[in-house]
């Protein structure tokens, strides 16, 4: 299961359970239509209640990225998972963004509005 809600050029994701490809999915419709009309966005992604994901939403967001690789402006990733941290480093690869992976979703916050943070 995902919420999302978006406000003045930045998307919210936090995902509960397992994160399949019909969430993932919802995630683009909100990204898709903050960028059309605001440009690029900051994207706050809340994985810590997450349990797991599925293959076809792997591949999903690889493809997104490649796609909106200019979209993003800043993404935080909240989680305490090493291997949801690394992927989240690794997903660097596909887009132009400042990738950041934090602890406390207080922190990700306050980096996403431009206040000094510690690097993670």
């Amino acid at each position: 299961m995902i919420t999302i809600t978006h406000d003045a050029g930045q998307v919210d994701a936090v995902v509960f359970g397992e994160f399949t490809l019909s969430d993932y999915k919802e995630f683009e419709e909100v990204f898709n239509y903050t960028v059309r009309f605001e440009g690029p966005v900051n994207l706050f992604f809340d994985l810590r209640a997450m349990s797991g994901f599925t293959v076809d939403m792997a591949l999903e967001e690889i493809r997104f990225a490649r796609a909106h690789a200019n979209d993003f402006a800043q993404i935080a990733v909240v989680t305490s998972d090493q291997w949801v941290s690394w992927s989240a480093w690794l997903s660097q690869l596909f887009v132009n963004a400042d990738v950041r992976v934090f602890d406390d979703a207080d922190d990700a916050r306050a980096w996403l509005a431009g206040v000094e943070s510690p690097v993670q």
